[in-house]
């Protein structure tokens, strides 16, 4: 039986995302070079694994597979081995499900986030689905699902029941905040995702808006981990803007070890995220 306290706790680092340009926040980082220097800085102030996108020469959301390489490549020489580099298939309206897969049957990067309203709508080939799975499986790609309401638990675990997911369990993303007014999340939104399925093996939160850091704790108090970043919010819960996203990362880093969780380390980050396949 798990005892409060022995998982430690994961904080992923979101340090841009895919819509805010430097026109809306004038610190955010957007190319390979600037990833990488916030990436090191995450890491010290104890970020166990890197979220990351990647833009165009105009700071628009991109798939594209060797800016994706050269990320990775600028984000690993800065940060070394021990952290856990994610990539993102976020549609934002310009991809396909079919745009996503190819995307990451070409990079098989370590690991990826995958929103499950984007690969899997109701209209999905879902042969064509379990397929591209089974590759990630056999690839050794770690899939983490971003579920955005309690309605995409549901579809997620018919994925899982039915087989197209060829697994036990996964790890997976809870987004708060996404589609409230103003995008300002509650601690409270966080409650109707619990105990909505016996198919996650750990899950992780995210929160848009200034209440981030309290929303992040209330799961570090329940279990959870942690995505935090400018991608979602740059307040810090003084109400001050922060300097970089490291500043956020502390801000959880110290409220968590209150909570009696341990930082978790990259090499830690890479077991969490592991599903049991």
């Amino acid at each position: 039986m798990m005892v409060y306290g022995e998982t430690p706790f994961l904080i992923a680092s979101a340090p841009n995302g895919a819509r805010k340009t430097k026109a809306d926040l004038i610190n955010i980082p957007i190319s390979a070079a600037e990833v990488a220097r916030e990436a090191l800085a995450c890491k010290q102030a104890g970020a166990g694994m890197m979220h990351l996108h990647v833009r165009d020469d105009d700071q628009k959301h991109s798939l594209d597979v060797g800016r994706y390489r050269e990320m990775l490549t600028e984000v690993r020489a800065a940060v070394g081995p021990d952290m856990l580099l994610q990539v993102t298939t976020e549609a934002v309206g310009m991809y396909s499900a079919r745009d996503q897969m190819a995307m990451i049957r070409d990079l098989v990067p370590d690991a990826v986030s995958i929103a499950v309203r984007e690969i899997a709508p109701i209209d999905a080939d879902l042969n064509a689905l379990k397929v591209f799975f089974e590759f990630m499986r056999e690839a050794g790609i770690l899939p983490q699902f971003i579920l955005y309401a309690p309605e995409d638990v549901v579809r997620f675990n018919q994925l899982v029941e039915i087989g197209v997911l060829p697994g036990e369990k996964f790890p997976v993303l809870f987004v708060l905040g996404r589609y409230t007014v103003g995008q300002i999340s509650d601690p409270a939104e966080l409650l109707p995702f619990l105990g909505t399925s016996s198919y996650i093996s750990e899950w992780m939160l995210c929160a848009f808006g200034a209440f981030e850091n309290a929303c992040i704790l209330t799961g570090a108090g329940l279990g959870g981990h942690a995505r935090i970043g400018f991608e979602n919010n740059h307040l810090k819960v003084d109400g001050s803007p922060a300097s970089d996203n490291a500043e956020l990362i502390a801000q959880a880093r110290e409220g968590s070890r209150l909570m009696g969780r341990k930082i978790a380390t990259g090499e830690q980050a890479k077991c969490l995220m592991q599903p049991v396949w």
